[in-house]
């Protein structure tokens, strides 16, 4: 783990994905995406149903990425995304499913 240098033009959103979104392949599409889009963070099932992902990397893959969230794989549903900046000085250096 790296600390972020301030300088640096990242974001870092918190986001939540409600819907069809497990068991429908979500998660490995996202990690595919994100790569693509060489963000950092992670990507996970939460107990309730819905998934939850970190994203970090400049705005436009960020922006590109919530914007991709909003639909998913082909198998998905998604009913809502709610997202939040967060304050970190982690960096993550690639995007992985926990």
């Amino acid at each position: 783990m790296k600390s972020l240098n301030p300088a640096d033009s990242v974001e870092t959103l918190s986001v939540f994905i409600q819907g069809k979104v497990q068991g429908v392949g979500f998660r490995a599409a996202a990690v595919r995406q994100a790569h693509g889009l060489k963000l950092g963070g992670w990507v996970r099932n939460l107990p309730d149903g819905r998934v939850e992902a970190l994203l970090q990397g400049p705005h436009g893959a960020v922006d590109r990425m919530l914007s991709w969230l909003l639909q998913g794989p082909p198998a998905a549903r998604v009913t809502g995304v709610q997202h939040e900046e967060v304050r970190t000085e982690r960096h993550y250096d690639r995007f992985e499913q926990i």
